[in-house]
């Protein structure tokens, strides 16, 4: 079944307008004006009035760094919230990435491991985030209940995740920082099991002891290890792929290759701005098996 998601109750997120190879965002009270390499199309602002509503502009100096040009007065930090009948809170910031701590389209897989783990009863599920960058989705799946394992990595971005649980009063999440598959690796060898994974791999990345990390030369390996920590009678698994000319087709085909799930979904998350235009940011697959 292939799908086109967007999310449909973030009060604290608005995609105003996309073009020119930017888009003009909300995050709570904060208007930023960001590079967005697949918006190839016309703004439907004119750029003068983006500047005059935006608080704040990234520059590009590099393809991966730049700086903040504020046009307004704003904190470098500041917070904003999620609500899909549970509640968390994440902190922001103006990062020389071009990234502000959150990726929001990936509120569709918020609310699809909030279902998933609310579906497995009698049973306290066991959720691991790979690749968990600030951790949405690990808050996601601890606000429902489930012992939760979130890696990342990099150590800095763990702790930010953490200042976001805290943040959300909520606890007990279990922190590891490693390369993603040597822990998947390790985890297979010890037979352990989980009931929800999500994996949200970059293009291109290291691991704290220098690892190297390529999408298309990894993924295949990975998902082959992932697929065997799903427990047999209820599971469910989320991959995400943001890298251009990766289709929904391909992570189809990963996850057919090692497992034949009951109910895969595949398609394109997109964001739609206020002008009804349809910003692409990345393929998913996922699939969910609930025993009763």
């Amino acid at each position: 079944m292939i799908l086109s998601l967007t999310p449909t109750h973030f009060a604290d997120y608005e995609l105003i307008d996309c073009g020119n190879f930017q888009k003009l965002e909300r995050f709570g009270k904060v208007i930023t004006i960001r590079p967005e390499p697949q918006a190839v199309w016309n703004t439907s602002l004119p750029l003068q009035e983006w500047e005059k509503r935006a608080h704040v502009k990234f520059v590009p100096r590099s393809s991966s760094s730049g700086d903040w040009k504020k046009l307004k007065d704003i904190a470098d930090r500041w917070n904003i919230g999620y609500e899909n009948g549970n509640q968390f809170q994440l902190r922001l910031a103006l990062t020389s990435f071009k990234h502000v701590g959150v990726f929001p389209e990936q509120a569709v897989n918020w609310d699809y491991i909030t279902e998933s783990i609310s579906s497995f009863e009698k049973i306290t599920p066991k959720f691991l985030n790979l690749f968990a960058y600030t951790g949405a989705a690990s808050l996601a799946a601890r606000s429902a209940g489930a012992e939760t394992y979130h890696l990342d990595s990099i150590k800095q971005v763990v702790s930010w995740a953490r200042e976001n649980m805290e943040l959300s009063k909520l606890d007990n999440i279990r922190w590891v920082v490693e390369d993603a598959l040597k822990y998947v690796k390790r985890e297979v060898k010890r037979g352990n099991k989980y009931n929800g994974i999500i994996l949200d791999p970059p293009a291109y990345g290291h691991g704290p002891d220098g690892e190297k990390w390529k999408l298309e030369d990894s993924i295949g390996e990975m998902m082959e290890l992932v697929l065997q920590l799903l427990d047999e009678k209820n599971h469910f698994l989320i991959l995400n792929a943001y890298s251009l000319g990766f289709s929904s087709l391909i992570l189809e085909n990963l996850v057919k290759q090692n497992f034949k799930p009951e109910n895969l979904e595949c398609g394109e998350l997109y964001l739609q701005d206020n002008f009804k235009k349809k910003l692409p940011l990345g393929a998913f697959a996922r699939f969910r098996k609930v025993s009763r």
